[in-house]
């Protein structure tokens, strides 16, 4: 099973459907993308699953309908144990962005939390998850794939947000503070917590 969110409405892909989920069931292979979206963002669906009966063939069914835009990204902890927090859009985030030529995830990952927050001295101890969002550019809807690694730390000098990328606040945050950032975060976000 895979979680795909457009906005905060989610979309399952699953090789398995429960008998009480059928109203929400769409064959993977045949929904038209379009179609879907605008049911969800207008609110006329909460929820859709995307059935395909063959589970390797899920990603690959997706990849074919929507273009792919590749990303990595860092849940940083320092030596406090606090955790790297960007507030953009109205919403608290995590740092990430798009993958840059001949450069590999995690590199990908380590220059965008530089990037967008001044952090540096990052050490990745662990891959941690991949996350999918749906997201319009240029009246095209995309596909993102984000590769989330963990990472450390022991940087406390100041923090840079990066303004051209919209990024109004860089903030350490603790177990606390996290808890609180996540009830205004995007869904992706939490799946990482």
């Amino acid at each position: 099973m895979y979680k795909v969110f457009i906005n905060e409405k989610l979309i399952i892909l699953s090789n398995e459907v429960q008998k009480n989920e059928i109203s929400d069931t769409f064959l993977l292979k045949g929904v038209d993308f379009e179609w879907l979206i605008g049911k969800m963002t207008s609110g006329k669906l909460d929820k859709a699953i995307l059935y395909h009966d063959d589970f390797n063939e899920l990603l690959p069914l997706l990849y074919a309908k929507l273009p792919l835009v590749e990303a990595a990204g860092g849940l940083v902890k320092n030596s406090k144990g606090e955790v790297l927090f960007i507030f953009r859009n109205g919403k608290w985030d995590l740092p990430k962005g798009k993958t840059e030529k001949r450069e590999n995830m995690e590199q990908t990952a380590i220059r965008e939390v530089v990037e967008e927050t001044g952090v540096k001295g990052l050490m990745i101890t662990d891959f941690l998850m991949n996350t999918y969002h749906v997201f319009k550019r240029n009246g095209e809807y995309r596909l993102k794939l984000t590769h989330w690694y963990l990472m450390q730390t022991a940087y406390d000098g100041a923090l840079f947000p990066e303004e051209a990328e919209g990024i109004m606040k860089v903030e350490w945050k603790d177990e606390t503070a996290i808890k609180e950032a996540l009830q205004n975060s995007y869904e992706n976000i939490k799946l990482l917590f």
